[in-house]
């Protein structure tokens, strides 16, 4: 599966884009200034990901993946 894709289905099942991620992000404290904190590891990323929308490893793993600034 492209990364592409791994957004495409997020935007399907969730109705949220990366974009709409990295606010939530904020409120989290695991971004600022759309930045991630040097603190904040990984796994606490993919957990609340998976948690709170559902979203398996590898869809949890492309959003930290856009905080980290791939687009593509």
């Amino acid at each position: 599966m492209s990364f592409q894709a791994y957004i495409d289905n997020i935007k399907k099942n969730t109705g949220k884009t990366p974009d709409d991620f990295k606010k939530l992000a904020e409120k989290k404290g695991f971004l600022k200034n759309g930045e991630l904190v040097k603190t904040v590891k990984a796994t606490e990323i993919t957990n609340w990901l998976k948690d709170e929308f559902e979203l398996g490893h590898g869809h949890a793993m492309a959003i930290y993946m856009t905080f980290k600034g791939k687009t593509e």
